[in-house]
């Protein structure tokens, strides 16, 4: 019997790939002869590179960059050989959980980090990147990474702007002529977790702006910000992608990516799959267990979960969720190819219990599932 294992990080507990080995523990103590395929995911955002890293035996890199408000950070990234192919999360450069929550503020935070990981790629001679998107501390539309890779952003006067979103509002002239030349031979797909454009009600501001330390005034003015930066970008290239699904994600990255860097925006749950060759792996499997740490009516907008049942629906495999906690909405996920779901907790807990205990339980509750699973078998 060949059981898939494919969860997402279990945020602040386990890895996808911690996760998903005490999973099979569990279940091999139901049964010992079980054959598990382990297949970490993730969604693009965070621990999509760890996720992607632990499925295709990539090599790990670090680089010394600045972190989203400047100052110097190690930042992992990933390097598989045989494919030139670099993986880049944004987070690792410029992500939210890296500052302290009195340091986040979305008017001053900054992509530059993420763009020195992209020129650590082209030294390497890199043909592909594959942009992780998700976990941000930034609201700059990308132009963070635009300066790290040698475009100039000026203000009136002729002054480079100063880092951050904020200072979009004053952009005056918008220069491509020194971005790095080898960009233009390099293949770059992006992961994105949501579809949000990147100005308006939905935008990047106004839905993540708040989580990144942005006062409703904040939200506004950077708004503003946004839309003056499309306005210049579009008059320098003759196409505007505001409305683009996806071009909010990360605070305006998905904009940057796909109309500076030629990438193809796509879902992080599709991207992962494909890169971790899921689809050989559901294809053995007969039956399929994954989760993360909340599953609710959100994680329809292409959480991890989600994207495995609807994989799955499509052979016919039955799909059990572990998750932290089921929140509101959790029932629709029937609907997309979800067989059943649990919370893991055995008892009254709060969070703070509860983290510290994740790989037992997932272990405890893959060792009953298989056992009824077992049951129920002719």
């Amino acid at each position: 019997m060949h059981i898939l294992f494919c969860p997402d990080s279990f945020k602040d507990a386990l890895s996808a790939e911690d996760a998903a080995h005490a999973m099979a523990r569990g279940a091999q103590r139901a049964a010992p002869h079980l054959r598990p395929l382990i297949c970490p995911l993730a969604d693009g955002g965070e621990g999509s590179l760890d996720a992607l890293i632990a499925a295709t035996g990539a090599e790990r890199r670090h680089q010394t960059v600045q972190d989203a408000l400047g100052r110097p950070r190690l930042a992992a990234w990933g390097w598989l050989a045989e494919q030139r192919t670099a993986f880049i999360e944004l987070a690792e450069a410029s992500g939210l959980q890296s500052l302290a929550e009195h340091e986040r503020d979305a008017r001053h935070t900054s992509t530059y980090g993420v763009g020195q990981l992209f020129l650590a790629a082209l030294d390497q001679g890199a043909e592909k990147a594959l942009l992780l998107l998700g976990g941000s501390a930034t609201n700059d539309g990308g132009a963070g990474i635009l300066h790290a890779l040698g475009a100039e952003l000026l203000d009136g006067q002729g002054q480079a702007l100063p880092p951050g979103g904020a200072a979009l509002a004053n952009l005056a002239t918008l220069s491509l002529e020194g971005l790095d030349p080898r960009l233009g031979k390099l293949r770059v797909e992006a992961a994105v977790d949501v579809d949000n454009p990147l100005l308006g009600k939905r935008g990047a501001s106004a839905v993540f702006g708040p989580q990144k330390g942005a006062s409703p005034a904040d939200v506004q003015q950077l708004d503003q910000a946004l839309g003056h930066f499309a306005d210049i970008t579009a008059q320098v290239l003759g196409h505007d992608e505001r409305n683009l699904a996806g071009a909010g994600a990360a605070g305006g990255m998905g904009f940057a990516a796909r109309v500076f860097l030629n990438a193809t925006l796509k879902p992080g749950i599709d991207l992962l799959m494909q890169q971790t060759g899921f689809s050989d792996l559901l294809a053995e499997a007969g039956l399929v267990i994954t989760g993360e740490g909340r599953l609710d009516g959100q994680s329809l907008a292409g959480k991890t979960p989600i994207g495995v049942a609807r994989a799955a629906q499509q052979q016919h495999k039955p799909v059990i969720v572990l998750a932290g906690s089921l929140g509101d909405g959790w029932q629709a996920c029937f609907d997309e190819g979800v067989t059943a779901a649990f919370a893991l907790a055995d008892g009254p807990m709060t969070l703070n219990e509860a983290l510290p205990r994740t790989a037992e339980l997932l272990e405890s509750r893959c060792e009953s599932l298989i056992r009824l699973w077992q049951a129920s078998r002719p």
